[in-house]
């Protein structure tokens, strides 16, 4: 599974306005769950905040990638969210973070799961990258420019 078979336009969240971490881990949750029928917002929220208290997922340079484990599904699903203002999340770097590429992944998803990571992990590397997406004009061009594959 690669980062471009999880996103398109749709699942794309260009100016999304939070204040704190725990109400924006909300908005991620309904976003995955609005996905897939046989998900649960309240399930993947409280998924995806056992995961934080574990260590935060904020990589450092304003990115983090919230994720969590679910019953219900057998696929994983994605949204990727830019804020309009960078929010405290603990990240690694102490920056605030703005751009997140959240997962919720089926219970029993195991080495697919870490290896997925690894791959978003590496694609925010990029400081390219990164500048581009704060610069994109919508959704679109968002997705377009996260299925690229960068070297």
């Amino acid at each position: 599974m690669r980062v471009d078979d999880l996103i398109s336009a749709d699942s794309v969240m260009p100016q999304v306005r939070t204040s704190s971490k725990k109400r924006l881990l909300e908005i991620i949750s309904k976003a995955l769950a609005a996905e897939d029928d046989a998900l649960n917002a309240r399930e993947i929220f409280e998924s995806l905040c056992a995961r934080e208290r574990l260590g935060s997922t904020g990589l450092g340079k304003g990115v983090a990638i919230p994720h969590g484990r679910v019953n219900g599904s057998s696929r994983v699903q994605a949204v990727f969210i830019r804020l309009a203002k960078p929010v405290a999340f603990e990240a690694q770097d102490g920056k605030p973070v703005d751009l997140l590429f959240a997962l919720a992944v089926p219970q029993q998803c195991t080495t697919d799961h870490l290896k997925l990571l690894a791959d978003i992990a590496e694609k925010f590397s990029d400081d390219e990258l990164l500048s581009q997406l704060r610069a994109a004009g919508d959704a679109a061009e968002m997705a377009q420019l996260l299925s690229q594959t960068r070297h």
